[in-house]
């Protein structure tokens, strides 16, 4: 902990905030107070925009290789250390070390991925259509921008934003969340030895994100605002982001229907299951939110996943053979405790946990449920927990209907053994990704996004870097 950095990192140094207040962090296993950070005001946002807006002219024209170096530098000393970054994550979040190094290996895959897209920006050069003149198109970064990043995944949250927006020639002010502030200016101090230049990246760390992010997303100096958080959030800094005219990229919530039609094979829907709802303790935008299992297997399907979630080790994520961590805090808690209470006076079985873990942290007994009413709070909300609603449909058009029933289309989950099924649910399903007869959709080098309430843009992959760029065309006489 004494080589984490406490303070704000602006125009390449690291720097008190300007009024002097600190921002606690807390270990959400034990309510413990960890350390202490600083705590920006809107003096010191203007500050941090201030510098990626002076370093931005120099920065966009350094070459795409050198770019890329950057990246890769960064990629590799964040494997080299992978557990001294692991362990700072588990204690600050709360995940399992075997996740939180999982998290580490993700996240640093964006530097890698990016490093090898800052040197394939490309344009295009072809005839006008009457033949007397050329079109060409060049692409070239947006320039400063504003990231929002959220407490689940403090480390790739970071990276799957800093990365393309570097390889673009971008500058950037980063206001990680106050809960897990942290791992991110770890991630500063690696970028700084990695040989970032000045300003180019600043991090700012606040107790409240409004007051002291609104002033830069009016300032007509930020070009790009991507934020990853709830969709009543992101509503908000939508509407202030119209302002100026911002490029915005959203990731916002999810409700992630998990369909298993008769023909799966129920063990490994089981196991994908496991991945997709269990993953960083539920706490995630794409984990598996409600079940459809066919009325065929539903009951084999929901006995056979109580069966393996009753199973999960909760405790301290640090300790030895730990599955499942605390959630984030006490108000998370409460949350998905109501969400349960809400089911269970509706009808809902319940098949194991149901919950508060009893001590100190903020644990909750992982738990799964059946026979739910559709009108529970827990089918209709976002859960954020280790709870698992199963439900029951007939045909494949009520599955449809059922996942679809949400203003949310982040992920779905879908297992099936017949192909022709899987196209036809594929099609229909609204949702930005799926993660067919697998539980896990995240990768570095594919698109990450959603349709209608879950937000605007992609993450990762090539799309990824599209964001981060603006289109110029020339018209050329000959």
């Amino acid at each position: 902990m004494d080589a984490v950095p406490r303070q704000l990192f602006i125009a390449g140094g690291w720097v008190d905030a300007a009024g002097g207040g600190t921002l606690p962090v807390e270990d959400p296993a034990t309510g413990e107070r960890l350390a202490e950070v600083a705590d920006a005001t809107v003096d010191d946002a203007m500050a941090a925009l201030a510098a990626a807006d002076q370093a931005f002219p120099t920065f966009r024209t350094l070459a795409p290789r050198e770019r890329g170096d950057i990246l890769r530098r960064a990629y590799e000393v964040m494997t080299d250390r992978c557990e001294e970054l692991a362990l700072l994550m588990t204690l600050e979040m709360g995940k399992p070390l075997a996740e939180a190094r999982a998290e580490v290996s993700y996240a640093a895959a964006f530097f890698r991925w990016y490093a090898e897209e800052a040197v394939r920006i490309s344009g295009r050069y072809t005839v006008n259509e009457s033949g007397t003149g050329r079109v060409l198109t060049m692409k070239q970064p947006v320039g400063p921008c504003l990231f929002i990043t959220p407490w689940n995944f403090p480390l790739a949250m970071g990276t799957r934003k800093i990365g393309p927006a570097i390889a673009a020639g971008c500058t950037v002010v980063i206001k990680p969340a106050r809960q897990t502030p942290l791992s991110m200016l770890m991630l500063g101090r690696i970028l700084e030895e990695a040989g970032l230049p000045a300003g180019v990246l600043n991090i700012v760390t606040a107790s409240t994100s409004g007051p002291v992010m609104e002033p830069l997303i009016r300032d007509r100096r930020l070009r790009k605002l991507s934020f990853t958080g709830s969709t009543e959030v992101g509503r908000l800094l939508i509407e202030q982001s119209a302002e100026q005219v911002l490029k915005v990229s959203m990731e916002l919530g999810g409700n992630a229907p998990f369909l298993v039609f008769e023909d799966a094979d129920v063990d490994a829907a089981v196991e994908g299951a496991l991945i997709a709802k269990m993953r960083n303790g539920g706490e995630a935008c794409v984990a598996a939110n409600r079940f459809y299992a066919h009325e065929a297997v539903a009951d084999e399907f929901a006995t056979k996943l109580a069966e393996r979630i009753g199973a999960f080790r909760v405790g301290r994520g640090t300790d030895e053979g730990v599955q499942l961590g605390p959630l984030i805090d006490e108000a998370q808690r409460t949350k998905v405790a109501g969400l349960v209470a809400d089911a269970v006076a509706r009808g809902a079985q319940v098949l194991c946990g149901g919950s508060r873990v009893e001590g100190p942290g903020y644990f909750y007994e992982p738990t799964v449920l059946a026979k739910l009413t559709p009108d529970s709070a827990l089918v209709t909300e976002e859960i954020f927990g280790p709870v698992a609603p199963v439900l029951t449909f007939r045909t494949e058009e009520e599955a449809i209907t059922a996942a679809n029933s949400t203003e949310y289309g982040l992920a779905s989950y879908v297992y099936t053994r017949d192909l022709s099924r899987a196209f036809r649910v594929m099609e229909s399903l609204e949702t930005g990704m799926i993660g067919l007869n697998q539980g896990m959709v995240s990768n570095a080098g594919a698109p990450f996004g959603g349709v209608k309430h879950s937000g605007l843009g992609r993450e990762g992959g090539p799309e990824g870097i599209e964001d981060y760029l603006e289109t110029k065309y020339v018209a050329m006489a000959v």
